[in-house]
């Protein structure tokens, strides 16, 4: 069962109602990285999101975990997409880690929180760093079909393309 790693921090296997205590951060303005209003995520695409981030980009740093974050947000966005972040991680072998044939366990407890911080952020309107990027790939691997791409940037290890 997928979220695994999320039942000591929720108790649920599908909605997280609250991160950990430790993860809270306020959102950010799209604009100038000022405090906006309190825009509430909603709870399940935070939990995918994180779930995403944690196998995609832990170890990146917050700019490359919010860099992933916004590649996500921005295909649910985007009409070439499913519409909602959930549905952006299930389609098919979009994200390496949903077709490695592993198990989902969220088991570094610190690397959860910050995936689940850095989901809240990027879900509350914290300004996107990518300007648009809708994918990426590790900076050690060729960029092969990529190529064909509007190359935005390198994030915290990964290249990142409109």
């Amino acid at each position: 069962m997928r979220f695994t790693g999320f039942l000591a921090v929720c108790g649920l296997v599908a909605g997280c109602a609250q991160p950990p205590a430790d993860t809270e951060a306020a959102p950010l303005s799209r604009s100038e990285g000022r405090p906006a209003e309190l825009v509430e995520p909603n709870t399940r695409d935070v939990t995918c999101m994180a779930e995403a981030i944690y196998f995609e980009a832990r170890g990146t740093g917050a700019e490359g975990t919010r860099a992933v974050g916004h590649v996500i947000q921005n295909r649910a966005e985007s009409s070439k997409f499913p519409d909602t972040v959930c549905a952006v991680i299930d389609d098919k072998c979009q994200f390496s880690y949903r077709c490695d044939g592993m198990p989902e366990e969220l088991s570094h407890d610190g690397a959860r929180a910050r995936a689940l911080n850095t989901a809240r952020l990027v879900l509350s309107g914290a300004p996107d760093i990518t300007n648009g990027a809708l994918f990426f790939h590790s900076a050690g691997i060729e960029p092969g079909w990529f190529n064909t791409r509007k190359r935005v940037g390198k994030f915290g290890g990964n290249i990142f393309y409109q």
